[in-house]
């Protein structure tokens, strides 16, 4: 069984990355897991490095 889908959050505006949804308007398809994502990605909202997202449950 593959691991659940995982929610991430931006710790300076909230922004929230669903794996499951993507991010479509990123260029980052549905389904794309936090670790496939580029290191040098940042948060669409505010700039914050994807090194200071955090991992939450909704």
């Amino acid at each position: 069984m593959a691991d659940a889908y995982k929610t991430w959050q931006c710790r300076t505006c909230g922004y929230i990355y669903e794996e499951e949804k993507g991010a479509p308007d990123e260029g980052i398809a549905p389904g794309t897991r936090w670790a496939d994502i580029a290191d040098d990605w940042v948060c669409p909202m505010c700039g914050t490095a994807k090194a200071d997202f955090d991992m939450i449950e909704l």
